[in-house]
């Protein structure tokens, strides 16, 4: 069970940076692996931060996240003689900086600058390799430092796709639970109902996630991190991904164009919720009040597209058994979409 040694959330915590690395007895040897945009929001300040401590930084801007950009940072870090790597960004600078210190065997700190999915603390990074994007198991980071300043001032739609990914660990655990019944998976009642309690959580609250709060940050990551916790728990991404998030990487694959992975995780939500017999209402209601999309205009992709994921949804990850099984019909994928009012 790998799990955060340290994680510090709120307003300015990023200045709390030099104490968590001597918490951790990282100090000299960062490698700072961060993106264009989020260089100037926060990859800089870390450097300064560090280099004040004569702790002696390095920092690389990584582009995407592709396997390209895992061997350049892993390539440069191991250059350096780096000891540890701290992923500075949104998401993508996170799961490069995840996947290249698994690789190099060091130790990693993750520096979310937005809340919008379960990335910024969990044990997989989604890479883009060869035209597709993977889920690659990667070792958990030592420590977590979320600034809720930050996050607050990134655009609000990040905020509430990180909801729709939290959201998503209804049908996940659904999933998990159909396949202990039917395939004898072996299943984790305290991963379970720790994903689960976040979901419920987020819901119960969902008329108090709102833009520019700093409350609702801090709400939304603490959910992130519980469910991240979740899946170190149970020793895969059972707790947090289902056939919602399936449906998710499907549409990354058919569509020329996708939304936000946390709002396409949402949507599939609703309907995955649906074939569950679960209360999709409700869940669809939530996303509503929070602000999140809950239909394909909405995301703006083609009702087409969406119809097409479900038809192959179930081809993602074959080996993870989830309410699609071996797959639905047309008529069936048309019939979920239009009920729930995915589609018009």
């Amino acid at each position: 069970m790998q799990l955060p040694r340290d994680v510090v959330v709120g307003p300015d915590v990023i200045y709390d940076m030099k104490d968590v690395c001597d918490d951790l007895k990282l100090r000299e040897g960062a490698f700072i692996v961060t993106g264009n945009n989020t260089k100037k929001i926060a990859g800089d300040v870390v450097f300064d931060l560090l280099s004040e401590c004569g702790y002696d930084p390095s920092i690389t801007v990584s582009k995407e996240a592709s396997m390209a950009e895992v061997k350049k940072a892993a390539a440069q870090a191991k250059e350096s003689n780096s000891k540890y790597l701290i992923g500075v960004g949104s998401g993508k600078s996170i799961d490069v900086a995840k996947l290249a210190a698994t690789q190099l065997d060091l130790p990693f700190i993750s520096v979310p600058t937005a809340a919008s999915h379960d990335g910024i603390v969990s044990s997989r990074a989604s890479i883009h390799d060869k035209g597709k994007k993977t889920s690659i198991e990667v070792n958990a980071p030592m420590a977590v430092i979320a600034d809720t300043h930050i996050i607050a001032s990134a655009p609000y739609r990040l905020l509430a796709a990180g909801c729709g990914d939290i959201i998503s660990n209804y049908t996940a655990v659904k999933d998990w639970e159909l396949a202990h019944r039917l395939t004898n998976e072996s299943f984790s009642e305290y991963a379970a109902a720790l994903s689960l309690m976040t979901a419920r959580i987020l819901i119960d609250s969902a008329d108090s996630i709102k833009p520019d709060l700093e409350s609702s940050v801090r709400m939304v990551v603490k959910a992130l991190v519980s469910s991240g916790v979740a899946m170190s728990i149970a020793g895969s991404s059972r707790p947090a991904s289902g056939s919602e998030h399936m449906f998710s990487h499907a549409l990354d694959t058919v569509a020329p164009k996708h939304a936000l992975h946390g709002e396409q995780c949402g949507i599939g939500t609703i309907m995955m919720m649906y074939l569950h017999g679960g209360d999709w209402c409700s869940i669809k209601e939530c996303l509503e009040i929070i602000g999140a999309p809950t239909t394909a205009e909405e995301l703006g992709i083609e009702d087409k597209y969406i119809l097409e994921a479900l038809l192959v949804a179930h081809t993602i990850r074959p080996e993870r058994y989830t309410i699609l099984g071996a797959g639905l019909t047309s008529e069936a994928a048309e019939k979920v979409a239009r009920l729930t009012k995915v589609i018009s």
